[in-house]
């Protein structure tokens, strides 16, 4: 179907639904979930475009909530993750995969940390820690289609209550999924199938959503911060565990 064995659209339409439910909660972590689920069953390659064009069609839905509460915050990490995207693809396209296992499991282990570990006084300025937000976001953006763990820290550390940080990063991820996607398939890295594919994953992601938002409205902003903290620990506990196997 679209070019992949039945067994892999499958696997790739329950991993969406289980990634919609965490991005309407958290905000973020569709591709977290869905990309390294999609790489047991299709190429990396191939799974991370995937994981970038359903990030761009489940964003679509929440223009009018990110039109509200999003932060102005979003404008500048946006920027300069725009240009640091370019790298983090060239990382992907000639990094030997032993080293890009690695690289993508220490970030993912460090944006935990940074976000569950009591820091005390230790904190960086906002210009600073917006900077390095949007770097990292533009780097895994084009590295891994998970530009999620680069801004969550900035997000989840900082004062700004739950609705809005959570609306800050689904409109960093509206602009910058498009862009990624385009790059992607003039590059030859990944083509029409992968786009059915998103295409056909985008009613379980969204059911999974709708679902993540009502979740949303229900719980406190401790809770959400919770649960947020643990989309990032399974990422580091996923990227950790493909990097000792």
């Amino acid at each position: 179907m679209f070019g992949f064995p039945i067994e892999a659209v499958i696997v790739a339409v329950l991993a969406a639904i289980a990634a919609g439910f965490i991005r309407g909660l958290a905000g973020f972590g569709l591709s977290v979930v869905l990309v390294p689920v999609l790489q047991l069953a299709i190429a990396p390659s191939a799974a991370v475009l995937v994981g970038i064009v359903s990030l761009f069609l489940i964003g679509l839905t929440d223009v009018n909530r990110i039109r509200r509460d999003a932060d102005p915050s979003a404008i500048p990490i946006t920027l300069l993750a725009l240009a640091c995207m370019p790298l983090g693809l060239w990382a992907l396209v000639t990094l030997p995969p032993a080293w890009a296992r690695m690289l993508i499991a220490l970030v993912s282990l460090g944006a935990f940390v940074l976000v569950v570990v009591p820091l005390g006084k230790v904190a960086l300025p906002r210009r600073p820690a917006m900077a390095l937000s949007g770097f990292f976001t533009g780097f895994f953006g084009g590295f891994a289609g998970m530009p999620g763990p680069g801004m969550a820290p900035f997000y989840l550390r900082g004062r700004l209550e739950p609705k809005v940080a959570r609306a800050s990063m689904m409109a960093i991820f509206l602009v910058l999924t498009p862009i990624a996607a385009a790059v992607f398939i003039a590059l030859g890295i990944g083509g029409r199938s992968e786009v059915e594919l998103a295409a056909l994953l985008f009613p379980a992601v969204l059911v999974g959503d709708w679902f993540g938002h009502r979740a949303f409205g229900r719980v406190t902003p401790r809770q959400w911060q919770v649960a947020t903290a643990l989309v990032l620990g399974g990422a580091a506990v996923g990227a950790l565990y493909k990097l000792a196997s």
